[in-house]
């Protein structure tokens, strides 16, 4: 079990939870662990806050299956029972659905839709009134690209917010944080990283990647690159709520 996170990650995912204000006191949070690298390494932080952090607040976690030929996340159910962490697990057959329901959208954008509804089905059922998803600073700076190119909005992923329906908080305490942070971490604590956590995501190619790797190689020529976006985002990522 890991019992020491790195300072290097502490720290980023300590301020984006006070800047933002994610976590009060008496809050039930539950987090959305796919098995990749970057939802596993959350889970790991915001245990320990959990145990040291002065904010009292509860932890639970969920994963969705979208039931895909290749994606066993079963596996993440006994690592879970090495924890005192609430587990729970969905299963909904996402692609089948995509294939018959799908209209324009990319099928990223729809599982995502389908998973984001199970999980509030399960936090309300369950108590929990805060959602905590693994998006990081990458992810944000990608979703800014692509908003721009595609739609001419300055748009990415918000920090915190409030759903449609008023009644659960959305969080992601890794907005400050890089995704080889998450990688290296993840490595250094042979974390059970579930490969290709969603390989149709591979086999339906998606702009993200393109954008990802065009960060990247523009990174090696800006090396502020990554910071500097993240000034640019700082204003998007806030939003009004009580």
């Amino acid at each position: 079990m890991i019992e020491k996170i790195p300072k290097m990650l502490l720290k980023p995912v300590g301020k984006a939870i006070a800047d933002f204000k994610m976590i009060k006191t008496g809050d039930k949070v539950l987090l959305a662990v796919s098995g990749g690298k970057d939802s596993l390494s959350l889970f790991h932080i915001l245990r320990h806050f959990h145990k040291h952090a002065p904010i009292e607040f509860e932890l639970g976690v969920i994963t969705i299956d979208p039931q895909i030929d290749g994606f066993e996340p079963r596996a993440l159910e006994v690592f879970f029972n090495k924890f005192e962490t609430p587990y729970f697990f969905e299963e909904s057959p996402i692609l089948q659905r995509a294939k018959k329901s799908m209209k324009g959208d990319s099928y990223c954008s729809f599982c995502a839709r389908i998973k984001r509804g199970l999980m509030y089905k399960t936090a309300r059922e369950q108590g929990y009134n805060v959602l905590a998803l693994g998006q990081h600073l990458d992810d944000l700076t990608e979703s800014l690209m692509m908003s721009m190119c595609h739609n001419g909005k300055l748009k990415t992923m918000k920090a915190h917010y409030i759903n449609d329906a008023k009644d659960l908080r959305v969080i992601r305490p890794l907005v400050y944080v890089r995704e080889r942070q998450l990688a290296d971490f993840a490595a250094a604590a042979e974390l059970p990283v579930i490969a290709d956590s969603c390989p149709s995501c591979y086999k339906i190619p998606g702009e993200r990647a393109y954008f990802k790797q065009l960060l990247l190689t523009e990174e090696k020529r800006l090396p502020n690159l990554y910071s500097n976006l993240l000034s640019a985002m700082r204003p998007l990522l806030d939003e009004s709520y009580d």
